[in-house]
Order: C-alpha cells, then sequence, then structure tokens
C-alpha cells in the first residue's frame, strides 16, 4: 500500500475510516461500488451488517439508487440475491468477514451452478492487517485470512481481494465485468478501513462498462441452421423442448419465435420452469420422463425429431437417466453449440442468433400439436364412450394416466 493509505489498525476494524456524514463522500471506493452496482441493474442488495462491513454499508446507503435489504442470516442474504439475479439478470450481497462469507457459500455456489451473475461482497479485514500474522475474531482462529477466498475460488468465476486502493477500481471493475460476461458469482473482498477514504482514482463517476457482443461464427451458423433445417423438415411430427440454459443464453424471446414460427409443440425441462411462457397455444407441458405432465410425454417420446434447447441432463431431470429419446433422433442447442443427431457439431454459433435464423428456414408443421389436442383431456373431464363406440386413444391414454398415478 502507499504511504499515502497507511493508516495504522486498531482492535476496531472499521475505526480507522472516517464517519460517513450527511452522505457518502465523493472520490471514495464505498461511493464507487454504489455507483457500479447501480449501473448494472442492481437497484436492491441484501445485506448482513458485521463490523468488517459497516463503513461499506453506510456508503451503500447514501446511494440513493439502491435500496439495502437486511436479512436474518447469510444464507438468507445469498439465495435472495440469487432470486434477484433470476428476476433481474444480476444480483448482489453484502456480508461480512468468514464468519459470514462462509454462511453464504451455499447459496453462491447454487448461484453457480445455475449460471447466475450475483457480486458477492465481503467486508475484509484491515488493509494493514495483511502480513502481520494477527489472528482476527470471526475468523478460524489462525493469522490466515485467504481460508474464505480459498473456499469461494470453486464456487465463483473471478475473486478479487481489495486491500489496496490504488488498483482497487480495476479488481472491482475486472471481478463485475467477468460476472456479467459469464453469467456466474464472483467475490470481492474490501478491506474493512478503505471504503471511506478519498483516492484519485475514484474522482470522477465510473464510465460505463463496454461488454462486447458474443458474436457468432457466421459461416458456422449458416451451416448449422440449413444443416438443422434439412434435419427437421424431413420429420413428420418433430417438437421443441426448452432447458435451464435457455436463460444463460437470454433466448427466451428467439425460442418463442422459433415456436412461432415453426409450429411445433413446445415442452419444458423442470429446471425451465418459467422460462417458457405456458399460456403459449402450442405449450404442452413439463417434459420429465415417465412424471412429465399427462399427455406431454408420449408427444415428446413418440416424435420423430426433438430440439432440446439449452438442456441438463442430469439424474434429476432425466428420472435416474430413464428419459425414452435417442440421440439419433436429437437436435442439441446450447449456449454456444449445435449438435446435430449423432452427425456435425457447430461450435461458436450461439443460441439466440441460432433460433431467430432457423425460424425463417423451418417448414410449418403441426402435426405433433394436433397429435397432443386429440389424445389430450383436461383433468376432471368424465369420460364418454359409448357401449358399441371403439376404443379411442384418448380414453385409453386417461386411464393409463389415472393408473399411473394410483
Amino acid at each position: 500500500m502507499e504511504a499515502g493509505n497507511k493508516i495504522r489498525s486498531s482492535a476496531h476494524p472499521n475505526s480507522l475510516a472516517p464517519p460517513v456524514c450527511g452522505g457518502a463522500s465523493r472520490g471514495t471506493l464505498g461511493r464507487y461500488l454504489a455507483r457500479r452496482l447501480v449501473e448494472i441493474g442492481v437497484k436492491d442488495v441484501f445485506s448482513v451488517p458485521g463490523d468488517f462491513n459497516l463503513t461499506l454499508l453506510d456508503h451503500l446507503i447514501a446511494e440513493p439508487e439502491l435500496n439495502l435489504i437486511g436479512c436474518c442470516n447469510e444464507l438468507n442474504a445469498g439465495y435472495a440475491a440469487d432470486g434477484y439475479a433470476r428476476s433481474k439478470g444480476v444480483g448482489a450481497c453484502v456480508v461480512t468477514f468468514t464468519v459470514g462469507g462462509l454462511s453464504a457459500l451455499n447459496a453462491i455456489a447454487g448461484a453457480y451452478s445455475e449460471n447466475l451473475p450475483v457480486i458477492c461482497i465481503v467486508g475484509g479485514p484491515n488493509s494493514n492487517d495483511y502480513g502481520t500474522n494477527r489472528i482476527l475474531h470471526h475468523t478460524i482462529g489462525l493469522p490466515d485470512f485467504s481460508q474464505e477466498l480459498r473456499c469461494f475460488q470453486t464456487i465463483t468465476c473471478a475473486q478479487a481481494v481489495v486491500n489496496n486502493l490504488d488498483d482497487a477500481h480495476e479488481l472491482i471493475d475486472t471481478a463485475i465485468s467477468t460476472a456479467l460476461k459469464e453469467s456466474k458469482p464472483v467475490y470481492i473482498s474490501i478491506s474493512c478501513n478503505l471504503p471511506g477514504i478519498p483516492h484519485p482514482t475514484f474522482a470522477r463517476e465510473p464510465v460505463p462498462f463496454l461488454l462486447a457482443p458474443k458474436v457468432s461464427n457466421q459461416l458456422g451458423l449458416e451451416a448449422a441452421v440449413e444443416a438443422t433445417a434439412d434435419f427437421l423438415n424431413k420429420a413428420v411430427k418433430p417438437v421443441l423442448v426448452g432447458g435451464p440454459k435457455l436463460r444463460v443464453a437470454k433466448a427466451q424471446e428467439a425460442f418463442v419465435e422459433l415456436a412461432d414460427a415453426s409450429g411445433y409443440p413446445i415442452a419444458v425441462m423442470p429446471s425451465a420452469k418459467g422460462l417458457v411462457p405456458e399460456h403459449h397455444p402450442h405449450f404442452i407441458g413439463t417434459y420429465w420422463g415417465a412424471v412429465s405432465t399427462s399427455f406431454c410425454g408420449e408427444i415428446v417420446e413418440s416424435a420423430d425429431a426433438y430440439v432440446f434447447v439449452g438442456p441438463i441432463f442430469n439424474d434429476y431431470s432425466s428420472v435416474g437417466y430413464s428419459l425414452l429419446f435417442t440421440k439419433e433422433k436429437a437436435v442439441i442447442v446450447q449456449p454456444n453449440r449445435v449438435t446435430i443427431g449423432n452427425g456435425p457439431s457447430f461450435g461458436w454459433v450461439f443460441m439466440t442468433d441460432f433460433l431467430s435464423a432457423l425460424a425463417k428456414k423451418l417448414k410449418r408443421n403441426s402435426t405433433a400439436v394436433e397429435n397432443y389436442r386429440r389424445i389430450f383431456i383436461p383433468p376432471g373431464m368424465p369420460l364418454k364412450r359409448g357401449n358399441d363406440e371403439p376404443l379411442r386413444v384418448n380414453v385409453l391414454f386417461k386411464h393409463i394416466q389415472v393408473n399411473r398415478i394410483c
């Protein structure tokens, strides 16, 4: 740390920072971080106060465009930020060092597995305590300040330990921009004595991020669309199935565009609930193998071609790997790759680009939707069949559904 930033250490970790009076000072790390959060779309920050983050929280409270929401514990704060990221695109939580950070781990790990950009901010040790061999309270009783960081390294896509004002803005910006680009959580530790200290690097408003858009390889995109359209246009009763990676690819609108243009029925995997509008006229339910929505599984598994968009085939979504579909009939669309059956795979082809381009190439085919409507009986409707009437498929399927549940 530069000589100008060196200030005495104290038993109380926040006693070194000047108090926030009449609003946070301009030109400080705390003000900079608050403005950065507002800029990326965070309006509500979920927090649990602790003596390592009190000064930072003062600066966040002083930002008029931020609403600080106190939580009863750090795990709740983390899960609240997770839910906020699902709804708004990015979330943030602020906790205290070690005793708070370790409590939030499970929520941040969940955000990592769900591809959610959550900014986990921790009030860290005093900058002058680094390298002193001191033991701090709220830790594991060893002079090792890296335990919390090491825990977060496996469940975040970037980590920043800010204990020097000279490079603080760079570390914060790198972490936040990485979270937005990779749609994963990040960890930012800020020494408790730094948020209120003026510094020249924070003298002006943060310059807005310029995140370069991801652009598909045009030749690869054209080849993938052509091969997929040829594959699907030969099918008799193709279907569309949405998966959880629709969110990280920001491809929900493109998925609906494809459904509208193709006429295919659309289903969702269980972990994609809410990503596809269930009021869509082609929506047939949740595809979940043997426990699918009534009649949905029959339509999907009897199709001669299926387009899985953003799927995750784990033991949960596949009901113990028991899904009855075959790879050679499937088009698998991931956020940056398209694979057709057992054949070609096209990389650096982004989901939104691909779905929108494919919508313009497919022949409209509503056969599978018509099949679904023919066999579907709304729950609770009585079965009507005359004594001399041949057994109809929808009556038979209704009995199968009832027996399965019983």
